[in-house]
């Protein structure tokens, strides 16, 4: 026996026994919610932004640190789902889930750049869509709660998220009909593309949703 072996052995059985025991799967389940935490904390610095209780400058910068933080977390996961054998939903779907959070944390960054790049005159038009956006990433906890536990059914608190993305669709045609009322200018082409990244903000969160549904939904066949 070569050297070294009987050590990779043991090391794979200790692996193989926190897999079957389930410990592996809280892990992962902890990494995806670490992840989402992140997230939440984007989206109500967006907010803030939005109603101006913090300058865009600041928004920058502490979004920088928040991407930073985000892709650590995913990039985590991502390591530990190449390394355990069991998880609690399927580890597409996971990896799904992990990689829509991450693509929201991603534009929620876009969004706050562009108000540095594009200089909008108001961002009030933003502040509803925010709101309901921390509110649907939110409901994704107990969501992730009931993963952990393994408790079976759909979860309400998914389709909570589900009907959040689609508030924001429907937030933004309105906001958008809105615009397109008022005289054409530059701030109103500004205000049109800040409001179009929120809604591709609203579809990745749907995304999300879908993703824990459809894994929840064939852990249960």
């Amino acid at each position: 026996m070569r050297g070294g072996r009987p050590g990779t052995v043991m090391r794979w059985g200790a692996r193989l026994g926190r897999d079957l025991s389930g410990r592996s799967s809280s892990q992962l389940v902890d990494l995806v919610s670490d992840q989402l935490e992140i997230t939440v904390r984007g989206a109500r610095l967006v907010e803030d932004l939005a109603s101006s209780a913090i300058p865009p400058a600041r928004a920058h910068e502490t979004m920088r640190d928040l991407e930073h933080a985000g892709d650590s977390a995913r990039s985590h996961l991502v390591a530990e789902l190449g390394r355990v054998l069991v998880t609690p939903i399927d580890a597409e779907d996971l990896f799904r889930l992990s990689r829509s959070i991450d693509d929201v944390l991603d534009n929620l960054r876009d969004f706050v750049r562009e108000v540095i790049l594009y200089k909008p005159a108001r961002l009030d038009f933003a502040s509803e869509l925010a709101q309901v956006l921390a509110g649907g990433l939110e409901h994704l906890r107990p969501a992730l709660d009931q993963l952990a536990s393994g408790r079976p059914g759909p979860s309400q608190d998914t389709l909570a998220t589900k009907k959040a993305a689609g508030t924001m669709r429907r937030l933004y045609q309105q906001r958008l009909a809105e615009l397109f009322e008022s005289p054409l200018d530059g701030d109103t082409l500004k205000q049109r593309e800040l409001l179009r990244r929120l809604d591709v903000v609203g579809l990745r969160l749907g995304e999300a949703a879908d993703a824990l549904a459809d894994g929840v939904l064939k852990r249960g066949r």
